[in-house]
């Protein structure tokens, strides 16, 4: 459902060398994995079990070498691992956890990003949680600012005249913004996959090549994850797509570009998921850049600290 184009430019502008190469970490080369759809992403990054950050591997970079594990750290790691006379209790005490560490996750602190699970693992949600992650996300600022955003560009462009000019035309188009954007996610983030019994959540893998990470969140718009943790056709997400452009037929003017009916109602439903896809790229990678930024200021302040320069604050 996003409409931003950076993951785009993520996956064009990255070496290709990177793709389907072999990383030599600490010695030991690290075989690229093949281009193959897994069944289930994973928790634990393939390059981290070799010492080694995700984007370290995602670039081709290597980390500091790494200290070894600690017994507290080793620790750590095994709680969380659900323990086996979990209680139904405990169970749904950790899937609220989790929930709302999702509920604060941000892109650039900015962006919302609730429907990630950057683990690649995580309980299934209940019909309740759907919604709340569905709330959470259309009443956030940010689509608020989003529909301004695109209201202002459509106006510009002379799209969708049936809504003319001034101040009117520019809150009618600021409507049907918003309006695609909340009808889309209300049927195929909350309603639909309660129905189907299907998670309406982006499962990270971050491991493996960048066209195999890739591959495999476009193939998230087809396929998802049902509650029960098996993938299945991604009936929630498409069909949503396709209800959400149908209601768009009531505000939409029908004169003179022809915005309703079974052509256009078409074009958005598939326009909309085409945006799911390039925003289940940027899910993906985003951490990794994230990742390579806080790496690089680091090393930039160590560098100078090195020479005796003391670092003078961001000018915002």
């Amino acid at each position: 459902m996003h409409k931003l184009l950076l993951p785009l430019f993520l996956v064009s502008s990255l070496s290709p060398a990177v793709l389907g190469q072999q990383v030599e970490v600490a010695g030991v080369t690290v075989a690229a994995a093949p281009v193959v759809l897994p069944d289930a992403p994973q928790p634990q990054y393939v390059a981290m079990q070799a010492g080694e950050s995700s984007s370290a591997a995602l670039f081709g970079m290597a980390d500091e070498p790494q200290t070894a594990a600690t017994p507290q750290t080793a620790t750590a790691a095994q709680t969380t691992t659900p323990p086996q006379d979990e209680t139904p209790a405990q169970r749904k005490a950790r899937a609220e956890a989790e929930l709302k560490a999702e509920e604060q996750q941000r892109m650039v602190g900015i962006v919302p990003n609730f429907m990630a699970v950057n683990s690649g693992k995580a309980l299934p949600i209940t019909p309740g949680q759907k919604f709340e992650l569905f709330f959470k996300g259309a009443f956030d600022s940010y689509q608020f600012a989003l529909a301004g955003l695109d209201a202002g560009i459509s106006q510009a462009q002379g799209s969708d005249r049936g809504f003319r000019g001034g101040i009117g035309g520019y809150a009618r188009r600021y409507g049907s913004n918003y309006g695609d954007n909340f009808d889309g996610n209300f049927w195929g983030n909350a309603v639909l996959p309660s129905l189907f019994h299907q998670d309406p959540r982006y499962f990270r893998m971050g491991h493996g090549t960048v066209l195999h990470r890739a591959l495999y969140s476009i193939s998230t718009t087809f396929r998802t994850r049902g509650d029960s943790g098996n993938w299945q056709p991604a009936y929630s997400n498409l069909l949503g797509n396709m209800i959400g452009a149908a209601i768009s037929n009531v505000y939409y003017p029908n004169y003179p570009d022809d915005e309703r009916g079974l052509y256009p109602t078409l074009r958005r439903g598939l326009s909309v998921t085409y945006q799911g896809t390039i925003g289940g790229l940027l899910e993906e990678f985003y951490p990794d850049l994230s990742d390579l930024y806080k790496r690089h200021r680091a090393r930039k302040q160590a560098e100078r600290v090195a020479a005796g320069v003391q670092a003078q604050p961001e000018q915002r």
